[in-house]
């Protein structure tokens, strides 16, 4: 199989690949055509049927996987493909991990190193809601699990959300022994949790697209309302306790113009915030760095970094 990264000008194709999207239209002159979008896990490609009703293109759908017959050309600076047959696979055809983006880290290992953050906490209170969610909850624990931890951007593939907060709380591990201030089950808490309302925000993939409610909360309010729907069965829970892991949630993003509903309030929050960037960020870089043809050379003006973002290859 020739993957989507690798394609180039001319080539011709015929693979399976995932039908991500999907859309019927209209040619200037009235002639039906289909905008498709191909997808492996090496990322997506644009493709057109310009003959959508030719006896060589079966019926198909978004979200199947088919098998592609085309050419790969150069339309104002982008790759596409020009589709000249489909047909729709069986599933013993192909393997969705060749479609789909997954985690290179062992997703057992890292939900074992999870639980045994879970267990080091002390507080009962904390330590209950946690297990409520990441031990108890089975159905919450499996898409946890399966959950990108954004559409696009950073940690965007099939584990992404379970890789990125176990990176952070590992982080905040770290910032305690370093700021002995910091009330570790707290904020150990508040970075397992900072994250688990795109579980609901984003949908699973292939689609790994925003929900109704991502689109209309976002995940650091829907992150709250979990917590405070999780904290009200726990007998007990401390009304200042859960204020404080609620604002961590919400401040999490640091400032309002990222998005977050609050600016840190509490050292733990500041933790949080600078943790959840750090471990961003540095996959950003590292996907950058992974998606450059030249392992030794100026990359471009990246506007998330604000920089002209440089590759280099260690030669030691």
């Amino acid at each position: 199989m020739k993957y989507i990264k690798d394609l180039k000008e001319g080539d011709r194709v015929f693979d399976i690949y995932l039908c991500k999207y999907k859309q019927s239209a209209v040619t200037k002159n009235g002639k039906p055509y289909d905008n498709v979008i191909l997808q492996d896990k090496t990322g997506t490609i644009d493709a057109k049927v310009w003959d959508p009703n030719s006896a060589g293109v079966e019926e198909f759908s978004a979200l199947d996987y088919i098998e592609v017959y085309g050419e790969v050309n150069n339309f104002q600076g982008t790759l596409q493909v020009n589709v000249k047959r489909i047909r729709c696979c069986r599933e013993d055809e192909y393997n969705p991990a060749d479609y789909l983006p997954v985690s290179k880290k062992d997703n057992e290992k890292m939900y074992q190193e999870l639980l045994a953050l879970i267990d080091s906490v002390k507080e009962t209170h904390l330590k209950q809601l946690l297990r409520a969610f990441f031990v108890e909850d089975t159905e919450f624990v499996k898409r946890f699990r399966q959950s990108s931890a954004a559409k696009s951007i950073h940690h965007g593939f099939v584990g992404g959300l379970l890789e990125h907060s176990l990176s952070v709380a590992k982080l905040c591990d770290y910032y305690c022994t370093a700021y002995p201030l910091l009330k570790r089950d707290l904020l150990i808490t508040a970075a397992i949790c900072h994250d688990m309302g795109k579980t609901r925000e984003i949908s699973l993939f292939p689609a790994n697209d925003y929900t109704d409610e991502g689109q209309f909360l976002g995940h650091i309010v829907i992150g709250s309302e979990m917590v405070s729907e999780k904290a009200r069965t726990i007998a007990g829970f401390p009304k200042f306790l859960e204020a404080e892991l609620k604002h961590c949630i919400l401040a999490h993003h640091g400032e309002y113009e990222y998005g977050s509903p609050k600016k840190p309030a509490l050292m733990e929050a500041v933790a949080l915030a600078y943790a959840d960037n750090t471990d961003a960020k540095m996959e950003t870089f590292a996907e950058i760095l992974e998606n450059s043809n030249d392992p030794n050379a100026w990359m471009g003006f990246n506007r998330l970094f604000d920089s002209n973002l440089h590759a280099t290859k260690l030669d030691f």
